[in-house]
């Protein structure tokens, strides 16, 4: 079944991203790995940071999951006949054994890796969940989305536009993005039968995007413009990025997570 997520534009995704690879490098530094094991990139997007995790796994192998059909194609194309890599578009909260059995061939996976991903899903709860069910106990997840806080001059202003006319008939409350706290991810995470928890904020140096239009469209208005009629798009990302203080910095805060699958109770 297809994801009810948004299908982003992922060879454009791929071009502005640099930002998010970049931090994508310090995420990989926390994950411990032998080289041999099998690690799930929750989120995987475009494949520029699967090739980073790849590089890490001279022996291993990589299932990357992303809920938009155009960011699975553009990471086959980019990974080639890489035959270490299993690609699977679903939504995150659909994962399970069964859809990994089926699409990758196997009962379980030995990590999980995410960067800037989590805080597109509605419900960490259930996302943790599932995560936690396809992975062996005493795996490792290690993961990095936008926190409590992040980009708030960007949240402003696409609040700011997007409740007057003529997009506040269409697009409605405004809530893709779940910016949230170590204490309540820390909870979400004991629930779902993770230990050794430890989450924290950490404020990552400013973006100053080389193409600031295509930044703000792709990256952080894909979501809203999905509500829109297709001619009100760019006068969209217009008036959202004429609501920004100019040259253009984005001020971000990421969620650090580091767990270890608990044996099941």
């Amino acid at each position: 079944m297809a994801p009810k997520t948004t299908d982003w534009d992922g060879p454009a995704y791929d071009r502005v991203s640099t930002p998010q690879q970049e931090w994508a490098k310090k995420v990989l530094e926390r994950l411990p790995l032998e080289g041999d094991e099998t690690v799930l990139d929750a989120g995987c997007g475009s494949g520029r940071v699967t090739r980073m995790l790849l590089d890490r796994l001279p022996r291993g192998r990589v299932v990357g999951v992303d809920g938009s059909s155009s960011m699975i194609e553009t990471a086959r194309d980019s990974l080639g006949d890489e035959d270490r890599v299993s690609l699977i578009f679903s939504d995150l909260l659909e994962l399970s054994p069964a859809l990994l059995s089926r699409e990758a061939g196997l009962s379980e996976v030995d990590d999980v890796f995410s960067n800037a991903t989590f805080h597109w899903i509605c419900d960490h709860q259930a996302l943790f969940h599932s995560l936690r069910s396809v992975m062996r106990t005493g795996g490792r997840l290690v993961a990095q989305c936008g926190g409590q806080g992040n980009v708030a001059e960007w949240v402003a202003a696409i609040r700011k536009v997007a409740a007057r006319d003529p997009y506040a008939q269409h697009v409605g409350e405004l809530r893709p993005w779940n910016f949230y706290g170590p204490e309540e991810t820390t909870e979400r995470l004991e629930k779902a039968g993770f230990e050794q928890v430890h989450c924290e904020l950490v404020e990552v140096e400013p973006v100053r995007p080389e193409d600031p239009r295509a930044f703000v469209r792709v990256v952080g208005l894909s979501a809203h413009r999905d509500r829109l009629p297709e001619e009100l798009h760019e006068p969209f990302t217009d008036d959202v990025l004429g609501a920004l203080e100019q040259p253009l910095q984005l001020t971000y805060v990421r969620l650090n997570m580091d767990a270890v699958a608990a044996e099941a109770a």
